[in-house]
């Protein structure tokens, strides 16, 4: 599975986040590509407030920070 993780520099809370996706059971088998939202004025705005943030590609869902390995869990099934 394809995640897109919208991350920022300097985002303390999205290395927490990557932490978490680092515990879930799915890890190994999931295909992350991280993007910098300062890269993009599109995705600045959409997400500037909101990272990390983590998008499925198969079926668009998103899950915002906070979360926890368990609710990870559940969004990767």
């Amino acid at each position: 599975m394809k995640i897109v993780f919208y991350t920022g520099p300097q985002c303390s809370l999205c290395d927490l986040a990557d932490i978490e996706l680092a515990n879930t059971q799915q890890f190994s088998s999931l295909n992350v590509e991280k993007v910098n939202i300062r890269n993009s004025t599109d995705l600045y705005h959409l997400y500037g407030a909101r990272i990390p943030v983590l998008k499925r590609e198969d079926n668009g869902a998103e899950i915002g920070w906070p979360f926890d390995t368990n609710a990870l869990e559940t969004f990767l099934q």
